[in-house]
């Protein structure tokens, strides 16, 4: 149906968790939808985890919750926000769901959904290798974790690839943060509002369909 949508996201971002149910619709009414990371919160974009920056992500995770019914946990709360000598920082997740890419093409926006699960609901690692590789080989991406684990050039060099095409991206579009959405109409890529993914879907949809 159509070209593929683009879903420019980064697995630390709570708002593109917040969007997931939007993508499994999308993808429902037969939408192909291309995973592309930015790492906007690897690299330069990662920090470390204080009290501070812990109660303003809760707030945000507090107002995610509100609009979308999407759950954060008390665990996540007590395990993940206040933790002590932890980062902020994606690069993990990130090549994580590049490992799923080369070892379950197709299978990227599952492997997203259980990340995620596993930081919001269940309090899990995902901001280093172990605890991705961990939380992929339970959800059956056995291949993916012992990729991970080996973080051979290879998958690094393809990392280093989609994060550059997915953080161009981002900014050729102007596009205030992920979650964003991009569709190609008359051989020109256009964004999608962030705003869509969180107001009427049938307005998306058209977004999304109309020539």
């Amino acid at each position: 149906m159509q070209t593929p949508v683009i879903y420019l996201f980064d697995p630390l971002c709570g708002w593109c968790y917040g969007a997931a149910p939007v993508l499994d619709k999308l993808s429902a009414l037969g939408m192909t939808v291309e995973y592309l990371p930015t790492g906007l919160f690897s690299g330069a974009g990662a920090r470390p985890m204080d009290r501070g920056f812990a109660g303003y992500a809760w707030r945000n995770d507090q107002r995610i919750n509100q609009l979308t019914g999407q759950p954060f946990s008390q665990t996540y709360f007590d395990h993940v926000l206040n933790a002590e000598n932890t980062r902020f920082d994606s690069g993990a997740a990130t090549l994580g769901i590049v490992a799923v890419m080369a070892t379950d093409p197709g299978a990227e926006g599952l492997a997203l959904k259980a990340l995620q699960t596993a930081r919001y609901v269940e309090g899990a690692d995902i901001v280093t290798h172990h605890g991705v590789a961990a939380v992929l080989d339970k959800a059956g991406f056995a291949k993916a974790a012992a990729h991970l684990q080996q973080a051979d050039d290879a998958l690094s060099k393809t990392l280093a690839e989609l994060v550059k095409r997915g953080g161009g991206t981002l900014r050729s579009l102007h596009a205030d943060g992920v979650p964003a959405l991009a569709v190609q109409k008359a051989g020109k890529l256009h964004l999608i509002s962030s705003n869509a993914l969180f107001g009427s879907f049938d307005s998306l949809v058209t977004q999304i369909t109309h020539p």
